[in-house]
């Protein structure tokens, strides 16, 4: 596994919840994952879950995602996504403002990679290099994504050849990463 990149994003999740700490006295708050099943969950309100990281229990890789594809990806999206479960994070690179996607359970972890997949077969399609999205825009079509070639953290267009290379690395990405509350 990708050390330095599971080192920023234990890093930024930090920062996430002493920021929301600070300013709400409290763990992170999220409406969206209320009534899905996590070891997250510290406890909960009417509509919503208070949450806090934990440690990824499981297979610490992506080999679904390699086996459907026959390719190998790059060791930090492996570490990014089998790092810890913990709840989507909105965060700030740049310009750029973003929600960095985590995995909130084993069965989360399963449904990403199926939708890792999905976004591999729609590139392999229109003849695109591969990416594996880290984190959405609120524009649909924009994601955060790191090249499966390069390992670079770009900023791409859905269904387009356009991308803009946002940092050399996943871990000097998130090492740069903003917490936005």
């Amino acid at each position: 596994m990708d050390e330095l990149t599971a080192q920023a994003l234990v890093a930024f999740t930090t920062r996430y919840c002493d920021a929301w700490h600070e300013k709400n006295n409290s763990w992170p708050l999220s409406e969206e994952l209320y009534g899905v099943p996590s070891p997250c969950i510290i406890s909960s309100t009417d509509d919503a879950v208070f949450w806090q990281p934990q440690p990824f229990v499981g297979e610490k890789n992506l080999n679904a995602v390699e086996r459907a594809f026959d390719i190998v990806v790059q060791p930090a999206a492996h570490a990014f996504y089998t790092t810890q479960f913990a709840g989507d994070m909105h965060a700030q690179f740049a310009d750029e403002k973003l929600t960095l996607l985590q995995t909130w359970s084993e069965d989360d972890f399963r449904r990403v990679q199926e939708n890792l997949i999905g976004h591999l077969v729609t590139q392999k399609r229109l003849k695109l290099s591969p990416t594996l999205f880290i984190a959405t825009q609120d524009n649909e079509l924009d994601v955060i994504s790191v090249c499966n070639l390069s390992g670079e953290v770009c900023k791409e267009t859905l269904g387009t050849r356009k991308r803009t290379v946002l940092a050399a690395s996943l871990a000097e990405f998130l090492t740069q990463l903003k917490p936005v509350l």
